[in-house]
């Protein structure tokens, strides 16, 4: 019988040292325990088809180069930190001045500052056991990160700007960056991030991104994640969240798809009255995989939360969307609803949908449902019938299914990158109609 691959060694070799005494010991902790990992496989659960598109071989498991030279983005109206293969440039960034809120990259933290990150990433979602039966490759960013963004906010503070990350990858020749990310909110503060994930270069490289969320009470957070990387990078993104009493967190994610795209985002609600809202779109096709796994825990009683995931398929390409919700026995009044649909361009792609419900509580109140089709050819008839070409019928089609979570994004600037490119998707997808 086939021994089951293992984790190379080549990307447990210590990183640059050029970190606080905390954070290197616990990047230490994590390595070690990420000795002997026995990678994912069709039969592990979190993994059953994303597997066979991970690869991890040793000229990947190489830091890419911490000072590569590239060309940032000066067009963006706000705030904006940009980070270079997970290492943050100060000279490119512009950084908030606002009383109240503090952004340190992790090379600059002194040495109570780096307690503060190390204990918000021993606390974090992506540190917890997994569930049986899945493998939980996130812990690699613990293991790797060089850099990273502390970001705090005083108890009451209002960034009265979106704080955008820009996370640019080089892919000029194979190897690996691990950018990480912690945000601290204090009680009834207000924040909306915006994390914008590009590269450059066409050689296979691997990101793999960690994002950590700590809500205090009456804390309002909105994360909107944006990925247009090339097509040969291999993404893995954890996004956890933290929420306290009466605390309000909302996602807004759209993807585009590419060799592996993946994003596990995991939310508990440990406050009463908190409530999280998850918006997610994601387009593919050609061979592209993108796999979306969610996970919202009711820990405390009275708390609300609603998920809705769309995706759209064309070619060969193939989405995959596992969506959980787990109402813990103390959590009674929760009010859960889960809803994903999606999209089938051509007769070639897939798309695999696993909705969750897990309640241990006896007074809730929970829904979730999954469809999955392709366009209506009545309607299609009916758009042609009143003058407008099949393609044009297929696109507005296609655009409407979408259009509502797109237009739920609270930034201008992302809604617009997102319509750019979902045009040019509408365009390939439907260039031989």
């Amino acid at each position: 019988m086939k021994s089951a691959s293992t984790l190379s060694s080549a990307f447990l070799q210590p990183a640059g040292q050029t970190l606080p005494a905390s954070l290197l010991a616990l990047r230490f902790d994590r390595a070690s325990a990420l000795a002997d990992l026995v990678l994912p496989s069709r039969k592990t659960e979190n993994w059953k088809y994303s597997a066979k598109h991970l690869k991890l071989t040793d000229d990947m498991a190489s830091t890419l180069p911490l000072d590569a030279s590239v060309e940032t983005a000066t067009d963006m109206s706000g705030y904006t930190i940009v980070l270079v293969n997970g290492v943050v440039r100060p000279q490119a960034s512009s950084y908030p001045t606002l009383e109240g809120l503090s952004v340190q990259r992790f090379r600059d933290l002194s040495e109570d500052d780096a307690t503060l990150a190390a204990d918000l990433m021993k606390k974090s979602i992506s540190d917890q056991p997994a569930k049986a039966g899945s493998v939980n490759l996130s812990l690699l960013n613990g293991a790797r990160f060089e850099d990273g963004l502390l970001i705090q906010l005083q108890p009451g503070t209002v960034v009265d700007q979106p704080l955008f990350v820009i996370h640019h990858t080089t892919a000029n020749h194979s190897g690996s960056a691990y950018p990480c990310i912690l945000v601290a909110a204090g009680n009834n503060s207000q924040l909306t991030l915006v994390e914008d994930y590009v590269s450059s270069g066409d050689s296979p490289v691997m990101v793999n991104t960690t994002t950590e969320f700590s809500l205090g009470d009456g804390a309002n957070v909105t994360s909107v994640r944006l990925n247009t990387e090339g097509q040969t990078v291999q993404h893995m993104g954890t996004t956890g969240v933290r929420q306290q009493r009466s605390s309000r967190f909302e996602s807004h994610s759209v993807g585009f798809g590419g060799t592996l795209r993946r994003h596990d985002l995991h939310v508990r609600l440990e406050g009463e009255g908190s409530e999280c809202k998850l918006n997610g779109v994601v387009v593919t096709q050609g061979s592209q995989h993108y796999d979306n796994h969610t996970t919202i825990e009711h820990v405390a009683a009275n708390c609300n939360s609603e998920e809705t995931y769309r995706n759209i398929a064309a070619d060969k390409s193939h989405a995959v969307f596992n969506g959980r919700i787990h109402i813990h026995q103390d959590a009674q009044k929760s009010n859960a609803n889960m809803s994903n649909k999606n999209l089938l361009l051509t007769n070639g792609a897939e798309i695999d949908t696993k909705p969750e419900l897990e309640i241990y509580a006896d007074d809730v109140l929970c829904a979730h449902g999954a469809t999955i089709g392709q366009l209506d050819k009545e309607s299609i008839f009916y758009l042609v019938s009143r003058g407008l070409s099949p393609r044009d019928a297929k696109v507005l089609l296609t655009m409407a299914f979408i259009n509502e979570l797109v237009d739920q994004i609270p930034v201008e600037q992302v809604r617009d990158t997102a319509h750019t490119g979902l045009n040019q998707f509408f365009d390939q997808a439907f260039q031989e109609v």
